[in-house]
């Protein structure tokens, strides 16, 4: 199954999902824009209570952050209870915890009764402090923890072979193969009657009491519109409330087979995580971590190294199966906006800023959205409102300026001689290079071919990074990502980087 980048992740060998082929109407109660595990956990919940759903996806299902995910499934977060009491209230937090315990028991129920293979497993969380400041909080978490009523408590031993101060369990966590589980929610969609159509960009949503989804391969009326793209495509005030990060894993083998069987994580800044799984009856330890935001990582391979040798530190790792980063978006409070999308009529939805804790806010956010379309409400309707922060001063003037930081590149070809005196690329290689005034990516593959394109993301112009790891272009001011060769690989971008035609003449040989 393909994701968007060149690296694999642990999950993709599970195989394409073929939609069944059908004859839809042109005409839905739903559309669900975005097939991760968001958007089929949605889909399916509607379709169960009576809606005619269609689920549209611009590449494959679990081809986003689904697929490169480590698939955790906590209830508690990277936001710890603490400081959403601080932040909010202790109200809210016993609500979160709730809303937590609601989506781990939808994930059961739909892992058991729709028969989903999917080695969910459950299992407990250990998180363990490595300094003082670190004990002074883990404090704090466990006795914020245990006001919301969450098991958690301090212990005195470790699953795992990392050295710490204080440690605490937290029980009734969980861990499941996220692929496995998505393709059987597709399965199970289909088969409650509703659509899928893979490789289908929706380009433009128009309307009012009736929308208008227009297409790449067809025009569709719906009374209602699900964004489930991880973050919205356009212009959009939570692109200014939601910040991009890119997040690595490996799976390895340990050479002693004493694999842990059970989620960690360490309070480090950015933290470190760790789990197993078995896959075709092989055990592996996955770890993560070395976060940064999206394109302000020079070398994005070194995060892989940097993870490896402190893995290496305390496991005794015999090989590294399977390396690979993903993305998520960090909101601005510590809460996902899940609900009516901002500036939208009350019939467009959104779900975004899940942090790195997607795949239980997933489940609540289908939860949240189903509830809003069926029953006109939700009780997490208020806690999630993604119109909770009102836009700050100098919004329109930001998006002004941002929008001209790259001006438009008038001359769409440049000579490959050019092309070679701008600077040298090895093969495998990218870089942005400057052109009278402008500003160039360049790729050179395996063959020497050269692939130019114009720097400006086509979200809101800003310059775009290259990713050597996953070999992307990456934006880093609202996380779109691009082929080498300039496609869209995630949103909020809706159009590829503008290719610049390399020419050849005599000159050039």
């Amino acid at each position: 199954m393909k994701r968007d980048g060149s690296c694999n992740s642990i999950w993709q060998d599970v195989g394409n999902f073929i939609p069944a082929e059908k004859i839809f109407s042109p005409q839905a109660d739903v559309v669900i824009i975005g097939a991760g595990i968001t958007g089929l956990s949605t889909a399916l919940q509607l379709q169960q209570q009576g809606k005619s759903c269609i689920l549209i996806e611009a590449n494959n299902i679990g081809f986003g952050t689904t697929g490169g995910t480590t698939a955790h499934l906590n209830t508690f977060f990277d936001t710890p209870y603490n400081k959403v009491i601080k932040n909010f209230s202790l109200q809210k937090a016993e609500l979160l915890f709730q809303s937590a315990k609601e989506a781990m028991a939808i994930i059961k129920d739909n892992a058991a009764g729709f028969g989903i293979d999917c080695n969910l497993e459950d299992t407990t969380g250990y998180l363990f402090s490595l300094n003082a400041k670190q004990d002074e909080e883990l404090d704090d978490i466990v006795v914020a923890g245990k006001k919301v009523g969450l098991e958690i408590n301090f212990i005195n031993d470790s699953p795992f072979p990392i050295p710490y101060l204080k440690i605490a369990s937290i029980e009734n966590q969980a861990q499941f193969h996220p692929l496995k589980y998505i393709i059987g929610l597709a399965r199970a969609f289909e088969r409650a009657g509703g659509t899928i159509v893979q490789n289908c960009m929706v380009t433009n949503i128009t309307g009012d009491e009736m929308l208008t989804i227009e297409t790449s391969q067809f025009t569709i009326k719906a009374t209602h519109a699900v964004y489930a793209t991880h973050i919205p495509p356009g212009v959009n005030l939570l692109h200014f409330r939601c910040v991009p990060y890119r997040s690595y894993a490996i799976a390895v083998k340990l050479k002693n087979n004493n694999y842990p069987l059970a989620l960690g994580y360490d309070m480090q800044d950015p933290y470190h995580y760790y789990r197993t799984q078995e896959i075709d009856g092989e055990q592996f330890l996955i770890a993560g971590g070395e976060d940064h935001k999206t394109g302000h990582e020079e070398n994005t391979g070194a995060c892989f190294r940097r993870l490896e040798s402190y893995v290496k530190s305390y496991f005794e790792v015999d090989k590294i199966v399977y390396r690979w980063s993903s993305q998520y978006f960090e909101p601005a409070d510590g809460l996902p906006y899940i609900g009516y999308l901002p500036g939208s009529n009350s019939n467009i939805f959104v779900a975004t800023g899940y942090g790195g804790n997607g795949m239980t806010y997933s489940s609540i956010a289908a939860k949240i959205i189903s509830d809003m379309i069926i029953e006109g409400k939700s009780e997490y309707q208020e806690l999630f409102d993604p119109s909770r922060l009102k836009p700050v001063a100098g919004f329109a003037n930001f998006v002004t300026e941002a929008a001209e930081v790259v001006k438009e590149f008038v001359e769409k070809k440049i000579s490959k001689q050019k092309i070679n005196e701008l600077s040298d690329i090895a093969a495998g290689e990218a870089k942005v290079v400057k052109y009278e005034g402008h500003h160039i990516g360049l790729y050179k593959d395996e063959l020497h071919n050269i692939y130019a394109v114009n720097a400006a993301c086509t979200h809101i112009k800003c310059t775009i990074a290259w990713n050597n790891a996953e070999k992307t272009w990456d934006c880093p001011c609202h996380g779109s990502r691009f082929s080498y060769a300039g496609k869209v690989l995630t949103g909020p971008a809706q159009q590829p980087l503008e290719q610049i035609d390399v020419r050849h003449s005599q000159a050039d040989d």
